[in-house]
Formats: C-alpha cells, structure tokens, sequence
C-alpha cells in the first residue's frame, strides 16, 4: 500500500492554501500533487480538526474462538469426532476450517499414539539353508 504524505508536508500545503490566500489548483501545481488530494485533506480537516492520516492497519480476523483453554479442553473430550462434528458441537457458529486452524494452533493431533521406529532385526538371521 502507498505511504501516505508527511504530516508537515500536508500543513504546508494547507497553509499556501488558508495563509497565503492561493487557489487549490495553483497549491496542486506547486506541491505536484492532486487537487483531489487537497480536496480529501481539507475535508478530514473539517470533519477531525486535523490533517494527520489515517492509520493504515490491515483488518484483523473476526477470531470464532478466543477462551483457548474451553478449547483445549473442548479438544480433549471431543477428540475423537471429525472436524465437522466438533464445529456442530461447539457454541456458536462455526466452520470446520477454522476447527482445523485451532486444533492446529494448539499442537492437537488426530494421531492417537506416537509411532516409535525401532530398528527390531539386530541380530542377524540366519537363512536355513547356510548351517
């Protein structure tokens, strides 16, 4: 996203404008910059009193689950149903697809135990047919 003028550069665009008594299209002409944008920078003037720009924050989630640990314990006890299921089960509307976020976001598994590799053939076999 573009970065937004400085504070000061827009009081004194202003300021040629309310000051000096120039027209809006001579202050474009010689701040290079658009009529339009003086227009809008004259209006938040009016409208908050000042120039200063808004805040450029992008829009945050609307978060479906937010006490983790009802959550976890949610988790635990209904661990064994889908991902579908769960989302029927828990409060509230609510998507599989963001089931599946959460348990992730808490290191839940589906795995119900952890597979363990042992290296079993130490001993080597001997074939029948070798005595």
């Amino acid at each position: 996203m573009a970065k937004p003028y400085s504070y000061d550069f827009r009081q004194k665009v202003i300021a040629g404008i309310e000051l000096d008594n120039r027209k809006k299209c001579e202050v474009s002409e010689i701040f290079n910059i658009s009529r339009n944008t003086i227009d809008l920078w004259l209006k938040r003037k009016a409208e908050t009193g000042d120039l200063k720009p808004k805040l450029n924050k992008p829009p945050g989630n609307n978060h479906r689950i937010t006490d983790w640990e009802k959550f976890c314990k949610f988790a635990t006890i209904h661990g064994d149903k889908t991902q579908a299921q769960m989302a029927e089960l828990w409060e509230g509307e609510i998507s599989s697809r963001t089931i599946s976020r959460a348990l992730s976001k808490i290191g839940f598994t589906r795995k119900k135990k952890l597979m363990v590799i042992k290296n079993a053939m130490k001993v080597s076999v001997k074939h029948f047919w070798s005595k």
